[in-house]
């Protein structure tokens, strides 16, 4: 393995596939936030905590600008760090993975770890803009979706690991995971906060954002197999006689 070739790789295609979802976020994900938010203004104005005034609104026109300019480059960064799992991954798993080329591959890991790490947590835990929730529960949720990603992703490896024991009886391993899965579904509360925005703006959120994150699991498989399947950075480097 040519390791630094490795962590090469990892930092481009996570960076890449990572400003690709920021990009992708700042389009599509950033106007329903700043719907929502506005909402969340008016209760403010409504209820008295702060006031509709021109000082008001340029704190907040400012404080929007300075989030909305770091979005990229925090796509890139956080793209960098799922990346990186994603190649420990693919290492690891490489030689079972189905596919004839790395970048069919990576694409089926990219595929695998969307569906346990993202989907599956977002259907018990989908994403919610910033007016749904109060501030006081904000660790309890993020405590219970972080349980659920670990919970689905550990036991989509505990599975995997009894699928390659079974060998011609692999489909026990999946409905064995389906069934875990649906018993950690079932157990775990579900989101504490009652929903007083809009449906449609909730719902327009939680698509988007869906697409925005499956976009980058997308990217960081094609990228990841491309760079991959090009350098073959798990070939050792033949010795030299002179």
């Amino acid at each position: 393995m040519k390791t630094f070739l490795f962590i090469l790789i990892v930092i481009a295609s996570g960076a890449a596939a990572g400003i690709i979802h920021g990009s992708a976020n700042l389009i599509f994900v950033e106007p329903s936030l700043d719907q929502a938010i506005g909402i969340e203004n008016q209760h403010l104005f409504a209820s008295g905590e702060e006031k509709d005034t021109p000082e008001f609104r340029a704190q907040y026109d400012d404080y929007r600008i300075w989030q909305k300019s770091g979005q990229v480059f925090a796509g890139g960064i956080l793209g960098i760090s799922m990346g990186s799992l994603f190649g420990i991954v693919f290492v690891l798993s490489r030689n079972s993975l189905p596919g004839k080329t790395d970048i069919k591959k990576a694409l089926v890991l990219a595929g695998l770890m969307w569906l346990t790490i993202y989907f599956i947590p977002f259907l018990k835990y989908p994403a919610n803009p910033p007016t749904v929730g109060d501030p006081e529960t904000v660790v309890l949720r993020g405590i219970l979706y972080l349980t659920f990603i670990a919970l689905s992703g550990f036991g989509a490896v505990g599975f995997y690991k009894l699928s390659q024991k079974l060998k011609t009886k692999k489909f026990i391993a999946f409905i064995g995971y389906a069934a875990f899965i649906g018993i950690i579904f079932v157990a775990m509360p579900g989101n504490p906060d009652k929903i007083n925005t809009p449906m449609d703006l909730v719902d327009h959120f939680r698509m988007v954002s869906a697409f925005t994150v499956s976009l980058y699991w997308l990217s960081l498989g094609i990228i990841f197999g491309s760079l991959w399947n090009h350098y073959k950075p798990h070939k050792e480097i033949p010795p030299s006689f002179n």
